[in-house]
C-alpha cells in the first residue's frame, strides 16, 4: 500500500528514538483497522546540490531576500569599475553559518559577506578579503 505522511510529532522518544507520524492512505478493502501495527518504508525526496553562502551575506527584506554580487560594471563611455549588483534570491535551509541559495545566484559568484545593509545597486566597492566570515556547520556561540 502507498500513502503519504500528513504529520510528524515534534517530540522524539529518547529511550526508543522513535517519532510518531500520521499517514494518510487508501483502505478500499478494509484490511487496516485502528490499533494495528505496520512496518513502513519512508522514501525521502532526493537531495540536490545547492549554492551556499554565509548567512551574513543575505539581506532579508519584506519584498524579497537579496545578495550583492561583485562584478565589473560598465558605464556609458566603455569605462568599467568594480561594483556590486543586487540579486534577488530564493533561499533554502540553513545549516550553521551557511544558507542554501536555491535560485538567483550562479555558482562561483563573488558575494559580499559584510556590510550589505550599507550597499545599494551599482555601488562601487573595494574588495578586502583579509577577514573571512565564519563557515562552521555547527557553531557554538561564545556568550552562551
Amino acid at each position: 500500500m502507498e500513502g503519504r505522511i500528513a504529520a510528524v510529532d515534534s517530540v522524539i522518544d529518547e529511550s526508543t528514538r522513535n517519532v510518531k507520524a500520521q499517514a494518510v492512505l487508501r483502505n478500499p478493502k478494509g484490511v487496516l483497522h485502528p490499533g494495528m501495527f505496520v512496518t513502513v518504508r519512508v522514501v525521502l525526496a532526493s537531495r540536490k546540490a545547492v549554492v551556499s553562502v554565509p548567512a551574513s551575506a543575505v539581506s532579508y527584506a519584506p519584498y524579497g531576500d537579496s545578495l550583492f554580487v561583485v562584478e565589473e560594471i560598465k558605464v556609458e563611455k566603455g569605462q568599467a569599475y568594480k561594483g556590486v549588483t543586487q540579486k534577488f534570491v530564493k533561499l533554502g535551509g540553513a545549516r550553521g553559518d551557511q544558507v542554501a541559495v536555491l535560485s538567483g545566484l550562479e555558482p562561483g559568484a563573488e558575494v559580499v559577506t559584510s556590510g550589505v545593509f550599507k550597499l545599494r545597486d551599482k555601488a562601487a566597492v573595494e574588495v578586502n578579503n583579509s577577514v573571512q566570515p565564519p563557515n562552521n556547520p555547527a557553531p557554538s556561540p561564545q556568550d552562551n
